[in-house]
């Protein structure tokens, strides 16, 4: 049964080959350098096989489109339930006869050219439980979905070079086996999740030449990385870059400074004033209101006279005298 595929560095032109996920013992998959085009469907609708035990899947360098669906990275069961404490290699077994008709196994491993913490790596013989993922250098677009992080085995992702935008998922937080993040040469906006000081085997974490913005998370691995990982994002701040960021502290607010308190000077100034002049007004109707009173009260005999008020003439009643 084929195990192993490698057809890396040639000029094949097709769409994705989904038919190959029939194959139910394929572990590894290398299809990078090629003139592959379209979206990527592994759907096989003839049979139940969808590429159960594959864990190495190389699709860089091609012309694949499209977005990451959920359904994509929902069938990569292998690497969700991949044997941590396995450490046999990848290898392939051939009978050998020798005289006397002594049947001796001849076995050889499976080797292969992956890119690895941001280099080409040569990796002559391969881990069972090694599993990575590099759709690097494509086409693809869209939000990276949050079940992503389901792939809880995943050692290397490397989705750089596509037109990839949205938030980074906070759910990478969940792949405590990730030694290499690649997210570079894309759209993404946003802060970068504090869930990813969490990855304590991160190597290599790119995210250069997007739009994210706010500080940078402090802390474990995070500590490690050089300012070429942040590169190319104006909106970051904060270790190891040379842009403070207290402004996104609320606990650490810079203090005003003086141009900005010449530019808001006018508009403080305009709320104070209407705010006062209506205290004002209150003020004087209640004094006056008081004032009124007392003059009116004590002063009754000269007011009236004053101001020219008569007494309104009172009538006179009289009890029990009938007409």
């Amino acid at each position: 049964m084929l195990e192993f595929l490698d057809l890396g560095k040639n000029k094949i032109k097709d769409i994705f080959p989904s038919w190959l996920g029939a194959l139910p013992e394929l572990r590894v998959l290398i299809l990078h350098s090629n003139r592959f085009y379209g979206t990527i469907s592994i759907k096989v609708p003839e049979t139940n096989f969808l590429f159960p035990k594959l864990h190495i899947i190389d699709l860089s360098e091609n012309g694949f489109v499209g977005t990451l669906t959920i359904d994509f990275f929902a069938r990569w069961n292998a690497i969700v339930d991949l044997d941590g404490e396995n450490t046999t290699y990848l290898q392939a077994y051939k009978r050998h006869f020798m005289m006397n008709l002594l049947i001796v196994p001849y076995v050889f491993p499976y080797s292969m050219t992956i890119t690895n913490k941001g280099e080409k790596r040569e990796y002559p013989k391969i881990l069972e439980v090694f599993s990575a993922m590099d759709l690097s250098c494509n086409k693809f677009d869209g939000e990276i979905p949050e079940i992503v992080g389901n792939l809880k085995r995943l050692q290397l992702l490397n989705l750089s070079n596509n037109i990839l935008d949205g938030e980074i998922p906070s759910a990478l937080g969940y792949l405590a086996n990730l030694e290499a993040l690649d997210l570079s040469q894309n759209k993404l906006t946003g802060r970068i999740p504090t869930q990813l000081t969490q990855l304590n085997f991160l190597e290599v974490f790119n995210v250069s030449h997007n739009h994210l913005t706010g500080p940078i998370p402090e802390g474990q691995q995070f500590d490690t990385f050089e300012n070429s990982s942040f590169d190319g994002n104006s909106g970051l701040c904060g270790m190891p870059l040379s842009r403070k960021c207290d402004y996104y502290n609320p606990k650490v607010l810079p203090p005003p400074s003086s141009t900005s308190k010449r530019n808001e000077g006018p508009g403080l100034l305009a709320e104070f004033s209407w705010k006062l002049v209506l205290l004002g007004y209150v003020c004087g109707f209640l004094i006056g209101m008081v004032m009124g009173n007392i003059l009116f009260t004590r002063k009754r005999e000269w007011f009236m006279k004053t101001f020219q008020i008569r007494y309104p003439k009172r009538q006179r009643r009289e009890w029990g005298v009938k007409d």
